[in-house]
Order: C-alpha cells, then sequence, then structure tokens
C-alpha cells in the first residue's frame, strides 16, 4: 500500500501549488516538540523562553501548541516566515508519504478535509 500511496502522494503534490490553499497553516495546530522550539528560537533570534511565552501554550493532551490559528508565522501572502526552521509536523504534512500510511489512515481521512492533496490521494486510491 505504502508504494501505491507514496506515488500518488508524489503526483498529486507535484502539481499542486500549497501557496495558493495553505488550509492546514490557517486551521491545524501542530504539536510543537523541545527541538522546534530550538529551531524556531535560532530562526527568531531570541531565546527558547520567549518562543514559549509568545507563541505557545499547552492544550488539553498536554502537548505544546500555537496559542492561536492561523499560525502566527504565516504571511498574507501564505509563505512562513520560518520555513527553514519550521515544526517537525508542519515538515512532515500532510504526511501521505508515510511509511505504514495504513496507521494514519483515520489521521487521513481526517486531514482531507484541510487538505486537497491528501483529498486527492484518499480519492484516488478509492476508485483504485
Amino acid at each position: 500500500m505504502d508504494l501505491q500511496v507514496h506515488a500518488l502522494h508524489d503526483k498529486i503534490s507535484e502539481r499542486t501549488d500549497c501557496l495558493l490553499c495553505a488550509n492546514c497553516c490557517r486551521s491545524l495546530g501542530p504539536r510543537i516538540t523541545d527541538k522546534d522550539v530550538e529551531r524556531m528560537a535560532k530562526a527568531l533570534r531570541t531565546k527558547t523562553a520567549d518562543v514559549i511565552s509568545r507563541y505557545l501554550r499547552i492544550d488539553e493532551d498536554g502537548d505544546m501548541v500555537f496559542q492561536s490559528m492561523p499560525c502566527p508565522f504565516l504571511g498574507d501572502d501564505n509563505y512562513c516566515a520560518i520555513y527553514e526552521n519550521r515544526p517537525k509536523a508542519c515538515r512532515e504534512y500532510p504526511h501521505t508519504d508515510r511509511k505504514r500510511f495504513y496507521q494514519i489512515y483515520n489521521l487521513s481521512i481526517k486531514n482531507a478535509y484541510t487538505c486537497p492533496i491528501v483529498y486527492e490521494v484518499l480519492e484516488t486510491l478509492t476508485k483504485q
């Protein structure tokens, strides 16, 4: 299944301009790790404590997430101000190129409401 999903991911991602959408940056709050905070602090030339106090909060699951959405680093042009240092969850999204895709199939169904790439991958899988 992974080979099929990855091939679809590559094909669909190649023709999809995420800058025209940015739904993920507008509505999904990624889990932020300590390493993510360090990278963001470096990119912003500030201390990790400043990044945490200014941009992050602890959610109901105990995870660090952005204080509010859309993402505070999303510009009006849909570019990310910290793109090279964005959180791991952002770099890996939409997860349709992940190994053992079957493990995140239910998450992918949820993500299909946000991401046109995921929607089209699942739609094509369903038709095949």
